[in-house]
């Protein structure tokens, strides 16, 4: 079950203040030196104002003057102050203001309204300030229903910017959700709505939200001082420092902490958020009534929250708390606060009833086949249900496992694995709807990491736990075979696009011999399409969306039968110069291109003949394609995966294939990161010139990659592991070659070239990258054989050498 408990700290507020105070006399001293000049003032706002001064925070001050002409005539004096404070090292955010200007709305610059709630005058004239303190509770009374509006849609995109989630492994502590944003959102929420027309309400953090304020604060704290600026991102290096200096736990033990203190900020921000919107919309008042309509005997539906009509039933029947949740997967309307606190008084109760075995699957089922399920397991997680509902989920809860690709924690990924399926599309979307029981799915990517930080082998862990659970709830044995495959299976998907050729005939055969069913292969589709999208918000690429398919094709075509022959025809020897030219071609070739992109290869061999090489670029849907055709030499891949990382380029994969007249050709389809192609279209001409020069021998490639930058590691610990395997019963024809290293700039080049100067042919490569991990997957002949063990272990000393520099 959840747990709100936080470190108990000592008060940082007292190390804030005293820095306030410092401040204070520094501007004091400053203000002193200038000609005493009456009708201006200088007034603290923000969090200078409230004396909450970080150690590296700006210095937030008003200059308030009766009118701007007054200003302007002090354009020097004020420049002279303000250049005296930086001198003294303080980093000052100023505005120039009139009371006036101070009391009106400017919708382009709100924060300069919300800083005002939080001001404290400092020196000056004080008859110019007295204006301000009593005109500014009227301004804000009068304006309390824009000001909650304005706020509320600016907090609502700041959110959104972090994908709506506090359970970012490297959160900024400042600005994401659940972060000190939205506890300052709590305190001028409750600001505007306590102010009067003639005194301006104090800016309080609620009792309930004090812990978390104090962590809070205290990390802040020592971010700042540890980079010595205005730093609020908790990376892992970070954490690394704090777990250890600071509270002498583990990083994980730490993150722990912090997820359980921003969740309380979250939603105590997200209660006053919405009550505030409540009140200051009146067509939101409209849609509430209207949803009022769906209360039934059990649930009240009023200001769009679901309340218990009778509170005490849910002692004499625990159900009534599925039933609830039901009621939100049908109607997507969240739970009253009264909902919640009543949940959490009886969790231990509702804990210890569910403990038992019962038949709920059927329950369950319907609501996770609901259309608003994400949004009643949300619901069920942030209330503490779902762990006393499956306690096999609790050791999840707010867990940090670095992997430094992940973005999210544990629990939160599977939730957000389970909301991309609300969220599907085009053939995607399609799949889904054909799905016999997706149900069955949902609670697959429920339990599906719920054995990470086990310490064993977290798929079988997880495999064991959903059967737990499962025959807890009386799952039918049929679909607890199901979700118990699915869960298994849960990365084989994955693990053959980035290690696999999909046009071997023998992957579509070796993962439709692993599934054996159409209903598993769906099931499974979308689970990894889910899966990888919940990592992080780009991780589900449109080229990875793109392979994904092709595999779920091909492996469709192998279960149904609808194709048999692992193998097409050659040419028709009538065919003349295209017999010619694909004379001695795999015939994987016919396969993996259509006669358009044929056609043109035939054309780029007719330039290649007369000049050597023909190099063809052209943009596709999800990357770029690069074919080029030339006469057969060593280390001929090695030279445009050089070229191609020398340009900024993520080579996604590549194929060669040659002819019996020594030509080959080879496509490598890559993704442009930068998108320096598209910005740039010199750039396209200078690439290809660049690949002609170095196919020719005009020009080094080594020299291209040299000075490149290595992109810094997130934390001293996060040096992947690394590994050089060798396969041989993978595919029919080659030897696989799987390496797994620390990402670097021309790493690929370095492998490949060392395979070449072993006298081997590499004829497909597949290249996937995880954060800084890089893992490489080389299909290599030798005399068009697979490589024999000595060889193969030969060739591993080598690449082993290559991948352990760091």
């Amino acid at each position: 079950m959840h747990s709100t408990r936080v470190i108990e700290l000592e008060d940082p507020l007292q190390a804030l203040e005293r820095r306030a105070a410092e401040v204070d006399l520094l501007v004091l001293e400053q203000y002193g030196r200038l000609p005493v000049t009456a009708g201006w003032a200088v007034v603290a706002v923000g969090g200078y104002g409230r004396r909450q001064l970080f150690p590296a925070s700006d210095v937030d001050l008003l200059l308030l003057f009766e009118t701007q002409r007054l200003a302007e005539n002090l354009k020097t004096g004020l420049s002279l102050l303000l250049q005296q404070l930086w001198d003294a090292g303080l980093r000052v955010s100023h505005s120039v203001r009139t009371p006036p200007e101070c009391c009106g709305l400017d919708e382009s610059n709100l924060e300069l309204s919300i800083s005002l709630l939080d001001q404290r005058f400092l020196t000056g004239d004080p008859a110019i300030y007295d204006r301000l303190a009593s005109q500014f509770p009227r301004f804000v009374h009068g304006q309390r229903d824009r000001l909650v509006r304005r706020l509320s849609a600016l907090t609502r995109e700041r959110r959104q910017r972090f994908g709506d989630t506090i359970y970012h492994l490297e959160p900024d502590i400042k600005e994401a959700p659940g972060g000190l944003r939205d506890l300052h959102l709590v305190c001028w929420l409750d600001q505007i709505q306590r102010t009067t027309a003639s005194e301006l309400a104090r800016h309080e953090a609620p009792a309930e939200l004090e812990p978390a304020r104090r962590f809070l604060f205290e990390v802040r704290s020592r971010l700042h001082r540890a980079a010595g600026r205005d730093n609020n991102q908790l990376t892992y290096a970070q954490q690394d420092g704090l777990a250890e200096e600071w509270l002498g736990i583990e990083p994980a033990g730490l993150m722990r902490e912090y997820f359980r203190c921003a969740r309380e900020v979250y939603r105590a921000a997200s209660r006053r958020l919405e009550a505030g919107e409540a009140r200051a919309s009146s067509l939101f008042s409209q849609f509430r009534d209207w949803r009022s309509r769906l209360s039934n005997a059990e649930f009240t539906v009023a200001r769009d929250r679901i309340y218990f009509r009778i509170p005490q039933q849910l002692e004499a029947d625990p159900e009534l708390a599925l039933r609830l949740f039901q009621f939100v997967a049908r109607h997507g309307i969240r739970i009253s606060e009264d909902a919640e606190q009543r949940f959490a008084a009886r969790l231990p109760e509702l804990a210890a009833w569910f403990a038992h075995s019962r038949d709920l699957w059927p329950a369950l089922s319907e609501l996770l086949a609901l259309p608003h399920a994400h949004l009643a397991l949300r619901a069920m997680h942030e209330t503490g249900f779902l762990q006393a509902l499956f306690p096999e989920l609790e050791a999840t809860d707010c867990l940090v496992v670095r992997d430094f690709y992940h973005r999210y924690t544990v629990d939160e990924h599977s939730l957000v694995a389970i909301q991309r399926l609300a969220s599907l599309d085009g053939k995607f979307a399609e799949l889904f709807s054909e799905l016999e029981k997706p149900a069955l799915l949902r609670f697959a990517l429920l339990f599906h990491d719920s054995g990470k930080g086990s310490g064993g082998d977290h798929v079988e862990v997880s495999a064991r736990l959903a059967d737990l659970a499962m025959r807890r709830i009386r799952m039918p044995a049929p679909e607890r075979e199901t979700v118990s495959f699915l869960i298994s299976a849960h990365l084989e998907m994955s693990a053959v696009m980035t290690q696999r050729d999909l046009e071997d005939p023998l992957t579509a055969r070796f993962l439709a011999g692993k599934l054996g069913a159409v209903e598993r292969l769906k099931a499974l589709t979308l689970l990894t399409y889910a899966d990888i999208s919940a990592v992080h918000p780009s991780a589900m690429t449109a080229w990875r969306a793109q392979q994904l398919w092709q595999l779920y094709v091909l492996t469709y075509h192998k279960l149904t039968r609808e194709l048999d022959r692992d193998r097409i025809e050659s040419a028709d020897p009538a065919a003349g110069d295209a017999a010619t030219f694909l004379e001695g071609f795999p015939v994987r070739y016919l396969r993996v291109h259509s006669q358009e992109a044929i056609g043109e290869h035939r054309e780029l061999e007719k330039t290649a003949r007369l000049r050597g090489v023909a190099v063809d670029l052209k943009k596709e849907r999800a990357a770029w394609l690069l074919t080029l055709i030339t006469q057969d030499r060593p280390f001929l891949f090695a030279s445009v995966a050089g070229t191609l990382s020398s340009f900024g380029m993520n080579i996604l994969k590549a194929q060669a294939f040659s002819n019996r007249s020594g030509f080959v050709l080879d496509t490598f389809t890559f993704a442009d990161p930068a998108r320096t192609l598209d910005l740039n279209p010199s750039e396209e001409d200078r690439l290809r010139l660049t690949l002609e020069r170095v196919l020719v021998g005009k020009l080094d490639v080594a020299r291209l990659l040299d000075g490149r930058p290595r992109k810094p590691l997130p934390s001293r610990k996060s040096s992947p592991s690394i590994s050089v395997a060798f396969d041989s019963e993978a595919s029919q024809s080659a030897t696989l070659i799987e390496i797994t290293a620390e990402d670097r700039p021309g790493l690929l080049y370095e492998l490949s070239a060392a395979i070449s100067a072993e006298g081997c042919n590499i004829e497909v490569v597949l290249i996937d990258t995880e954060a800084h991990k890089a893992i490489d997957v080389f299909y290599v002949t030798s005399g068009g054989r697979k490589l024999d063990s000595s060889h193969q272990l030969h060739l591993q000393k080598k690449l082993e050498e290559i991948v352990s520099v760091s």
